[in-house]
């Protein structure tokens, strides 16, 4: 049979880690094939830019939307396992799982509505209360269409980055942080900047990195790689306090996890200027400077250029 759309892998998808095992997204796809009679020659179909099988697409994105209303778990790259929320939906034996099937969870809701909004201008909730989302092609041109398109892909990556940043050891990402701020412009040379963070731990500083490539200013900065705990006013205020006790004018507060209401609020309150960078942020910034990204494929979009058909 031909490749079956994205949606209607998942509930096969589901049953294979049905076992409670952790499989591989190549071990799926071989089950996947089998279970469902794909030739050869669609297995190998590649997507018109060439960079990958049409079914390989269909089975990670399958996924992604089943992780993200917590169906699966992602405990490391290319593999998955059945969550209790999963064992919960196939115990009750459901004949179809779909977006529609998973706007129920607010987890997914959010998910869409997130993109949506960001896509085009709000749009109000249809009586059923699901919002619209790039699925409803009705409603939206082809350019926000690409757009939503284009910011899924982007949010979905920065998503795969943090899963591997919360994974890595603290060593790995101190370098991270050395990384992101060199890409941005800070610490002059890579190497310069490496000798000066990670290295002091002095009274809540994890280093000092130079503002410019002249060193006229520097910059306190203070890395958490916390994957369960948020950072709290009194993390801040404990930063602030080693900031004023070594005379420092600006601090750079970095976790792979999330600030609280009142760590901001703190923040802001500092006589200091001091910038916080959660993981949504930290993982704008490597797409944004290319750091632990690679391009993957680009598109060249024309328009009409009506200053040719200008008549004279």
């Amino acid at each position: 049979m031909a490749i079956p759309g994205y949606q209607e892998l998942m509930l096969p998808l589901l049953h294979i880690a049905g076992d409670g095992k952790l499989h591989s997204v190549s071990e799926a796809m071989s089950i996947l094939a089998h279970r469902l009679e794909i030739s050869e020659a669609d297995r190998n179909a590649l997507l018109p830019s060439g960079t990958q099988t049409r079914f390989y697409n269909r089975v990670t994105w399958a996924l992604t939307y089943l992780s993200k209303c917590s169906l699966i778990t992602k405990p490391s790259r290319g593999h998955f396992r059945i969550s209790e929320r999963g064992v919960e939906v196939l115990s009750s034996n459901p004949g179809k799982i779909d977006n529609a099937y998973l706007s129920r969870y607010p987890e997914f809701k959010e998910f869409k509505s997130k993109r949506a909004a960001k896509a085009w201008d709000a749009r109000k909730s249809d009586d059923a209360g699901t919002v619209a989302s790039i699925d409803d092609e009705a409603i939206v041109t082809p350019d926000e269409r690409l757009e939503a398109a284009y910011k899924e892909l982007r949010e979905t990556l920065a998503d795969d980055l943090m899963e591997r940043v919360r994974a890595s050891t603290p060593a790995f990402f101190e370098q991270l942080v050395v990384d992101v701020l060199v890409a941005m412009g800070y610490g002059g040379s890579r190497m310069d900047a490496a000798q000066v963070v990670g290295k002091s731990g002095d009274g809540g500083i994890d280093g000092v990195i130079k503002e410019d490539k002249l060193g006229l200013d520097m910059v306190y900065i203070q890395a958490k790689r916390w994957n369960e705990r948020s950072v709290g006013p009194d993390d801040i205020r404990q930063f602030v306090g080693s900031l004023s006790e070594n005379k420092a004018h600006k601090g750079v507060f970095i976790t792979c996890g999330t600030f609280t209401s009142g760590a901001r609020e703190a923040a802001a309150r500092a006589n200091t200027r001091i910038v916080l960078i959660d993981g949504d942020q930290l993982a704008e910034y490597m797409i944004d400077f290319g750091v632990g990204v690679a391009e993957h494929k680009s598109y060249s979009v024309k328009k009409l250029d009506n200053d040719y058909f200008e008549v004279t």
